[in-house]
């Protein structure tokens, strides 16, 4: 994650996943429902911290990026990217990857 440029972990991420998707501002505010002439301003506070989207519009934006919701709220670059890697699996790879990490769980439980 890169330092100093948004100065909240939302909007940090929220910069993330919109330049990964390349979706300029003012078309992601667009895209979520926003009036053309404030989109780009409003995005724009959000990715630098100023204000905070309320969570229907967070789940919004995650919708139009193409990733959870959760992902703009992890607390570190680990956590997002597991986030990220867990979306992308479809069920069987999900029960796979909770059977190992409960395996884990439970060796670690038993020392």
């Amino acid at each position: 994650m890169a330092k100093g440029t948004p100065q909240s972990l939302f909007g940090q991420r929220l910069k993330e996943a919109r330049l990964h998707a390349n979706i300029p501002q003012d078309r992601l505010g667009v895209h979520i429902g926003l009036d053309e002439a404030v989109a780009s301003a409003r995005i724009s506070r959000y990715e630098t911290g100023v204000h905070e989207p309320a969570f229907d519009t967070a789940v919004r934006l995650a919708e139009v990026l193409n990733v959870p919701a959760a992902y703009f709220y992890c607390e570190d670059d680990d956590m997002a990217n597991l986030v990220l890697a867990w979306d992308s699996l479809n069920d069987g790879e999900r029960k796979a990857v909770w059977q190992t990490i409960d395996a884990q769980i439970s060796k670690r439980s038993e020392s």
